[in-house]
């Protein structure tokens, strides 16, 4: 399978501003019920990506205060980004060459099409997981 089969039906992706404060940025985390968003500067060009982990590592841990913090100050600016045409395998293997659990997805043109965690991954595994074991279990104990 390939990253464009997973996102294809994605209506929306999330993302804010860099100078989105945290405490803003946090609570558009949980209103969208998602981990990571993307972090695009005033042209609406990818610049980075702020999670979870990143509010709990440097605002929560070292007692910053969010609403005086904005997402450029803590977000991720190593990106690790893939293209539609990539397998899923090849997905997980540089989330654990890299040790993350979210991708940036850019098309051909550079644009952020969306993000693709690790947890979208593992629902399609264990989907094909589930339909082998209908199938083995099928050909073991046939309808009679």
């Amino acid at each position: 399978m390939k990253v464009s089969e997973l996102i294809g039906s994605r209506k929306e992706v999330y993302s804010i501003t860099e100078d989105t404060s945290v405490h803003q940025a946090s609570q558009y985390l949980r209103e969208k019920q998602v981990r990571a968003v993307g972090v695009v500067n005033a042209a609406g060009k990818l610049v980075g990506v702020m999670s979870h982990s990143d509010v709990s590592d440097k605002v929560a841990a070292e007692n910053k205060c969010p609403a005086w913090m904005k997402a450029s100050d803590i977000m991720t600016r190593e990106l690790v980004t893939v293209t539609p045409q990539m397998t899923l395998e090849d997905c997980l293997r540089l989330m654990d060459e890299n040790t993350i659990f979210h991708l940036i997805v850019l098309d051909e043109g550079q644009v952020f099409r969306g993000m693709l965690s690790v947890s979208d991954i593992l629902r399609v595994v264990a989907s094909d997981e589930k339909a082998r074991a209908d199938l083995l279990e099928s050909f073991i104990f046939p309808s009679r």
